[in-house]
């Protein structure tokens, strides 16, 4: 893999650095010059854009937005003018080609992916054509669009499709499995970008729908992105199996940072290859203080999101609450240069149980090495308001289809074993039959909230 801007592809990293301040400087004047919501945060922290002139010196800022701060400028913008678009809106909205908002599943949805025509139809589509390209799909093909339509953040991956010359088929996961399997069946496609949940569950629908196997569709790759599973190698394994083809693991948080991971076996991580974009991937910070945490290979710390390249919804050092692990070195499999993140979990997820933080998507990824004698689906069972968490951590897990009663307390010593080794934390293992949990067309929450 390779930097989707062609010119970083022959610069050091020094020169990348020296793209990314130039484009940081010019990003920051613009926010100040055309956003309130800006000119009072730079006042806040006691300093001006024109003061800013190395990385360095910005990531001595304090954080300028969470996703409290969104929500109440879109709520202030709504009072006062009449639009939730936020008083971070930098263009008027004459010139809005797309909003789309964040799922909402931790609070009102937000406008995150709010775009000028401009970066819609230049950088956001050259982006995403890019990473289409780049998992084989050529001008003309056809790719199965199995997300949500309308309000939603992956309409945007629709104007990389386009710009590609392909032809998007998209298919409302509202409409259910079997429509996204008709359509698939008609229609030929070469690649698909799906949930991880929506993938597995196609997988058992297929035969009752179409009368055949996933893997009878002719898909060469399938993009997946909105949870972990393209990530968790025993998942990996599986999917490509089912579906005869490359699983590719991809995200856009917020729309605002770029990453895929590489056509490999094993999984190195989501590769980012536009660092002239966005600053995701060289501002870190620990969570619980938002204090910086120096950028080195295997640092762990939530990232900060700066835009280097938008015009309608830039944002600047906005905590957006995934916490990741970076790899700054060159990927052991395809040898690219540019930094790697590995999603480790969300900030608001984020439980505390004996001292110890812990996430639920970690426990997911352990528990998929125990695979087939588990299903690798879980509910961790909160009884208290989070994130503190009263002893034993108790974790619902589906046993795997043939195993007897007699082997899982044995079983379940083990995977305790892996939790007290890797992750700090002896969960108490209850179990249940597979198929317990209903499998989703979209996100699924890994937490069963036993006190509300």
């Amino acid at each position: 893999m390779r930097f989707a801007n062609e010119a970083l592809n022959s610069m050091s990293a020094e020169e990348i650095l020296g793209l990314q301040e130039t484009r940081l400087r010019r990003q920051l004047r613009y926010c100040y010059d055309r956003s309130e919501f800006y000119r009072r945060k730079f006042a806040a922290a006691g300093t001006h854009p024109d003061e800013i002139k190395t990385l360095a010196e910005f990531r001595a800022l304090p954080i300028f937005m969470t996703k409290r701060d969104e929500r109440l400028s879109q709520q202030e913008s709504l009072e006062r003018f009449g639009h939730p678009f936020g008083m971070h809106l930098c263009v008027g909205l004459d010139e809005i080609e797309l909003t789309s908002t964040t799922s909402g599943t931790t609070g009102t949805p937000t406008f995150t992916y709010t775009f000028s025509r401009r970066e819609l139809n230049g950088p956001v589509a050259d982006l995403w054509a890019f990473m289409f390209r780049y998992a084989g799909v050529k001008p003309g093909d056809r790719v199965l669009f199995g997300y949500a339509l309308g309000v939603y953040a992956t309409s945007m991956l629709l104007w990389g499709i386009r710009r590609l010359g392909a032809i998007p088929i998209d298919v409302d996961v509202r409409g259910g499995a079997d429509a996204i399997l008709q359509f698939a069946e008609l229609t030929r496609p070469v690649a698909a970008a799906l949930t991880p949940s929506l993938a597995e569950y196609l997988i058992h629908r297929a035969p009752q729908s179409i009368g055949r196997e996933v893997g009878s569709l002719g898909l060469g790759s399938v993009l997946l992105c909105g949870e972990p599973g393209a990530g968790i190698p025993e998942v990996k394994r599986r999917l490509e199996s089912a579906y005869r083809a490359r699983v590719y693991d991809f995200w856009a948080p917020g729309g605002l940072g770029f990453g895929l991971a590489c056509d490999a076996d094993e999984y190195h991580g989501l590769h980012c290859y536009a660092p002239d974009y966005n600053l995701y991937q060289d501002d870190l910070i620990d969570p619980s203080t938002q204090k910086p945490i120096e950028v080195v290979d295997g640092a762990v710390g939530e990232a900060v999101h700066t835009s280097l390249d938008r015009d309608a919804s830039p944002v600047i050092r906005y905590a957006y609450g995934d916490i990741v692990q970076v790899f700054t070195g060159e990927c052991p499999a395809c040898g690219f240069r540019g930094k790697r993140l590995k999603f480790v979990g969300r900030s608001d997820d984020m439980l505390i149980v004996k001292g110890t933080n812990f996430y639920p998507a970690a426990l997911r990824d352990l528990v998929s090495r125990f695979i087939p004698r588990v299903t690798g689906e879980l509910r961790v069972v909160l009884e208290v308001e989070p994130p503190r968490v009263i002893p034993p951590l108790k974790v619902k897990l589906e046993y795997g289809a043939g195993v007897e009663p007699r082997e899982l307390p044995d079983l379940a010593r083990e995977v305790v074993g892996e939790c007290r080794h890797r992750l700090k934390v002896s969960p108490e293992i209850i179990w249940v039959p597979p198929g317990t949990f209903e499998r989703s067309l979209r996100k699924t929450s890994l937490v069963e909230r036993a006190y509300a």
